[in-house]
């Protein structure tokens, strides 16, 4: 069964983690260059002064630049989360939103900076919005791309 937009946010809402962390992926663009997520903060994620626990705004942002990549990209490459950094810039109640944007512009330059096997590291960022459009955190996340091994020995024979 081929994995649709749809059914991965479905799937991604239900995963234990982004379940009980009050997070629901409400979008995935049908050309995967768009992900829209958000996050209930509740009585499970905030923290000690009752606003957005770090924790939470992390995980709401974490596989989300590098899914739109690898659908993107498709199977001959191999794509994940490297790090990430999250500025808080105020504190985050009720609902938080987070935009994902990869243009397939993107996707294809990365495409063809990892021919050969070439190891890429790309930069993302994305703000994490209230209810109110205020930006709460500004995220970075840097995704690893390379070119798998059986296309780059393929090509080269």
């Amino acid at each position: 069964m081929r994995i649709t937009p749809r059914r991965l946010a479905i799937g991604m809402s239900l995963w234990a983690p982004n379940l009980f962390s009050g997070i629901r992926v409400k979008k995935f663009s049908d050309d995967w260059t768009h992900a829209t997520v958000e996050l209930h903060v509740n009585v499970i994620t905030r923290n000690y002064v009752k606003t957005a626990f770090g924790g939470s705004l992390s995980a709401m942002t974490d596989p989300y630049f590098f899914m739109l990549v690898m659908h993107q990209l498709g199977r001959d490459y191999v794509v994940w989360d490297t790090r990430g950094q999250i500025e808080m810039l105020k504190p985050g109640r009720g609902v938080l939103t987070a935009q994902f944007h990869v243009p397939s512009e993107q996707a294809e330059a990365i495409r063809d900076r990892a021919k050969g096997g070439v190891k890429v590291l790309e930069w993302f960022e994305t703000e994490i919005t209230d209810a109110a459009g205020d930006v709460v955190a500004r995220v970075r996340r840097e995704v690893y791309v390379r070119e798998k091994r059986r296309v780059t020995d393929a090509t080269a024979a």
